[in-house]
């Protein structure tokens, strides 16, 4: 059973780093654009690339959710496939993790 407490920890950190890499990204993209075509190009080009880079973190950020409830109801660490454990290796690689090692692979194949 993993140490629930210190993934919470983990996750709370995580979500936070998440949350300023959001604000950070929104600030970025409210700034003014410049008048030069050339360069509304290439501020059009770099929100691209911050909106996907947002919506990524978004993705992390509803799985870390669902991690916290997943500790919440005590499942938490164990494989919704096969019902086994979920290593704790795997657990610090991807806290949100709902599949133990054996079964990711296996999906994978």
């Amino acid at each position: 059973m993993p140490d629930l407490a210190t993934y919470k920890t983990l996750i709370d950190a995580r979500l936070n780093e998440l949350g300023a890499r959001l604000s950070d990204i929104e600030t970025e993209l409210d700034l003014p654009k410049s008048k030069d075509l050339g360069e509304q190009a290439v501020d059009l080009e770099d929100d691209e690339v911050l909106e996907g880079v947002g919506l990524v973190a978004q993705k992390e950020t509803a799985l870390l959710h669902d991690a916290l409830g997943r500790i919440a109801d005590g499942t938490y660490g164990t494989c919704q496939k096969c019902g086994d454990p979920i290593s704790d290796a795997r657990l610090r690689a991807v806290l949100y993790a709902v599949v133990c090692r054996d079964c990711a692979q296996a999906a994978s194949t």
